[in-house]
């Protein structure tokens, strides 16, 4: 069987849907995995044993030059050449839908499967589809991309299984740390009202009386990670890095606290203890709760079809707060 996975973007949801491949090699002889991705995103699934080939596109960069269309479609063109039995559509959105349209039915009695109109933001997306899956889409996301797989695939992932999964995060670093640390701050997201404020972030750190590597991923992130440092002699910035080396600093450390963005979901994708932190977005949606794997949230209430962009409550969370939960891992 030659299945095709798509998910373009964004890191934390490539690494939320990553978690079925190992289950789908387990139950599935003699199958092919390829998948999809915005090619920014591409070095997240770099050196998985499950994925046989990953195939990048740049759809992005439509919006900044609308001939760059033409390329994409060819691009996606020559990936339907590969003849897939499966084609999932893990995204959801009208421009996945349209690449898994051509990407797939190019044999007799392949199908191309996705969520269906009530499970997803973009309804038409669905109309693509010729298997459509239901699952609310207030679920959590992992549990959303088991059922859509499993019912695609005709397999049974069960909770068991996933929480007793393996690590599914790998990484060739050219990066070698000169120092040691025991915990790692995740100080940047998305979008303002999910970042923690970073005095916040350094009183924790003062609480803690760790050593701790801050990682950042752009200029604004590096001012956070240089000023905690400043503060706070137990800090250390990371060096720059690519995704790659983001892997390999997390699989090292003993836990992981940041808010709900993808460098903190590395941690559950390895299986290292974490805390992530969350405001404006729900925590029972956006994560999976295990042993070593916890969350805090905000006392505001969020509904997952309609985030609220002024809500910035994740700031009023206590760093003693986290502490505990820290401490408690830690031991």
């Amino acid at each position: 069987m030659r299945i095709c996975i798509i998910k373009l973007s964004a890191m934390g949801d490539i690494i939320h849907s990553m978690v079925v491949l190992q289950f789908i090699k387990q139950k599935i002889s003699n199958c092919t995995i390829d998948w999809i991705v915005e090619d920014k995103f591409k070095s997240i699934l770099e050196h998985n044993k499950d994925i046989d080939n990953i195939l990048p596109v740049d759809l992005s960069s439509i919006k900044l030059n609308k001939k760059n269309i033409f390329k994409q479609i060819k691009i996606v063109k020559e990936y339907g050449k590969n003849n897939y039995d499966v084609v999932i559509d893990m995204q959801g959105l009208i421009k996945s839908a349209i690449v898994s349209k051509i990407v797939g039915s190019r044999i007799v009695g392949s199908f191309i499967s996705g969520f269906d109109k009530d499970s997803i933001r973009e309804s038409i997306a669905s109309w693509f589809y010729d298997k459509k899956i239901y699952i609310g889409y207030d679920k959590n996301v992992i549990d959303r991309n088991v059922r859509l797989v499993s019912k695609s695939l005709d397999i049974n992932i069960t909770k068991d299984e996933l929480l007793s999964k393996n690590p599914f995060l790998y990484s060739e670093s050219k990066i070698k740390e000169e120092y040691n640390y025991e915990i790692v701050f995740v100080v940047g997201a998305s979008t303002q009202n999910k970042i923690y404020p970073k005095e916040r972030f350094l009183e924790l750190a003062q609480r803690l009386d760790k050593d701790i590597l801050v990682v950042w991923g752009n200029e604004e992130e590096l001012d956070i990670a240089k000023w905690l440092q400043s503060n706070c002699e137990k800090i250390k910035v990371s060096l720059k890095g690519d995704l790659n080396d983001l892997k390999n600093i997390i699989s090292n450390a003993k836990l992981v606290i940041g808010g709900d963005t993808g460098p903190t979901h590395i941690a559950w994708a390895l299986n290292i203890p974490s805390i992530t932190i969350f405001g404006n977005t729900p925590e029972y949606r956006n994560t999976y709760i295990t042993d070593i794997n916890k969350v805090i949230k905000s006392s505001s209430d969020v509904n997952p079809l309609k985030l609220d962009k002024n809500d910035f409550s994740i700031g009023e969370i206590k760093a003693s707060e986290i502490e505990q939960i820290a401490k408690e891992l830690l031991s």
